[in-house]
């Protein structure tokens, strides 16, 4: 008898229907699991025995059961498997009537005891599930509220392998997930108004934020460069619909999706001891990375120069083109990395060669070869580069003041109100600072600030990259002041930005 199931499989952000085909002949007791499947699928002929055993379910297992995982051409990882082949080897007993699986996806791995535990990318498999004409979804409680993302899913949630029995067999009525309305998130992060002073560095943020650009903040320590960076996502606004299922489903395929659809923009902050593989992403089955984790977020690299040189040159091409491509024996796999990176740095080794109150304790050549850790080409990247100066007493004791986040969150969000109706039916853009050469041909430009650009540009040899990522840059400050056309007062800002004095080929003033 032939018995057939539906499950799924995830490989980077895309989901695959696999059928669980279930045969059993006389012979001696014996599974065999074909299709491709890694050990984690192999062994869960083990864990189905046991669970089997332990939930008291009579199903006669000296026989030859062989499990088919199709289509075949698709390596299948983890132990999702689980519940699906003990379904179809229910089915193929009798239990049940086979016809009722036709419509419903099963998803979960088990315990010896029977109990269903979570996997990882049920979004994306759900997701699949619905496009392919599925109804029904059996996971885990603890995976209930992402399946029930999707909407046109019927989510039952079982916790373990008898109650499935009983309500496939009509023993049992379970009625649908039902999932709590979205409890307010808070914001982390401090307010900008509680930092005192340092109004050019959050002059700069405010702009990074409103145009998706990268920023390099530079000074003494404690000067409060983490305190500005971890500021940031509170002017940030929430992420729209469809970028939150994008974002979601990343962290679904990484197993950290856990109280639904993420609402926040990610800001993630490794430490500098992390590898390549840890920023990338890897593995033998690439997963994503700490740069796809902040996908439509922010990336924040503290003590910039600590990090080591192959890791920041890692960020090269996915700060160009806003995704990776991990490439490994067993797949190619794409992940979304269109990120703010928001980094800091002490001007050198000591840390005090900008400080008015301590003496910098740096030969030349140590700020050299402190400077020479960070490339060129990273250098180049990065929109908008900020001095934040040490506060002097007068400055400590004084009340903190300013815009609130909350204000300048409402500047944000209008001007990417903006930039959103101008890039109206462009799929993958959201900010300025994904804007290509051409879209800048089109993007607004007075002539006079082309040509205060022009004459910078030929004066101070900018590259082709910085000359681009000033206008993109320019093209934000207008859309914060309102303003249709980018005129010159909006290109002069952005060069100062860009053009700092500090930067110039790493030397210290």
């Amino acid at each position: 008898m032939l018995a057939t199931v539906n499950s799924a499989t995830v490989l980077g952000m895309d989901a695959y229907l696999i059928r669980v085909e279930v045969d059993t002949r006389g012979g001696l007791p014996r599974h065999t699991i074909v299709g491709l499947p890694d050990t984690a699928v192999k062994e869960s002929k083990e864990r189905i025995e046991s669970a089997f055993r332990n939930s008291e379910i009579a199903l006669d297992l000296f026989c030859k059961f062989t499990i088919n995982l199709a289509p075949a051409a698709i390596r299948k990882e983890g132990p999702a498997f689980d519940l699906p082949i003990a379904v179809g080897m229910m089915a193929n007993a009798g239990l049940f009537a086979a016809d009722g699986l036709r419509d419903k996806i099963f998803l979960g791995e088990l315990s010896l005891n029977g109990a269903i535990r979570p996997v990882c990318g049920v979004l994306a498999m759900a997701l699949e599930a619905s496009k392919v004409g599925l109804k029904e979804i059996i996971v885990s409680p603890e995976n209930a509220e992402e399946a029930a993302l999707v909407k046109d899913l019927r989510v039952l949630s079982l916790p373990n392998l008898a109650d499935v029995l009983a309500y496939l067999s009509g023993g049992r009525n379970f009625m649908p997930y039902q999932a709590a309305p979205a409890a307010a998130e808070r914001r982390s992060g401090g307010d900008f108004a509680e930092i005192k002073g340092q109004y050019l560095a959050k002059r700069a943020l405010e702009i990074a934020a409103a145009g998706g650009h990268n920023v390099l903040m530079v000074g003494s320590p404690g000067c409060g460069k983490t305190m500005l960076a971890r500021s940031l996502p509170t002017i940030l606004p929430d992420l729209t619909y469809e970028e939150s299922r994008e974002v979601s489903r990343i962290y679904s395929v990484a197993g950290l999706l856990r109280h639904g659809l993420v609402r926040r923009r990610p800001f993630r902050a490794p430490h500098h001891t992390i590898s390549g593989v840890g920023i990338v992403g890897g593995g033998r089955i690439p997963k994503p990375g700490e740069i796809s984790l902040a996908h439509l977020g922010v990336l924040f690299l503290d003590e910039l120069a600590e990090f080591g040189r192959h890791v920041l040159e890692v960020l090269r091409q996915p700060l160009e083109d806003g995704e990776i491509t991990i490439s490994r024996a067993l797949a190619a796999l794409t992940y979304p990395a269109r990120f703010i990176l928001v980094a800091a740095l002490n001007p050198c080794p000591c840390g005090y060669a900008m400080s008015a109150q301590r003496q910098c304790s740096c030969t030349p050549r140590q700020i050299a070869n402190y400077w020479h850790k960070i490339s060129g080409p990273i250098l180049d990247r990065i929109d908008i580069f900020v001095e934040v100066p040490s506060l002097c007493a007068e400055e400590l004791s004084a009340r903190p003041g300013g815009k609130t986040s909350a204000e300048i969150r409402q500047e944000v969000a209008a001007a990417r109100e903006r930039q959103a109706r101008r890039f109206a039916g462009r799929n993958g853009l959201y900010t300025n600072s994904g804007l290509s050469p051409a879209d800048l041909r089109g993007a607004g430009i007075a002539d006079t600030a082309r040509t205060l650009l022009t004459a910078a540009a030929d004066k101070l040899a900018l590259s082709a990259r910085a000359y681009d990522r000033i206008l993109k840059v320019a093209r934000t400050i207008a859309d914060l002041g309102g303003a249709d056309m980018v005129g010159e007062e909006h290109v002069a800002e952005a060069m100062q930005y860009k053009l700092h004095n500090f930067f110039n080929r790493g030397e210290v003033r």
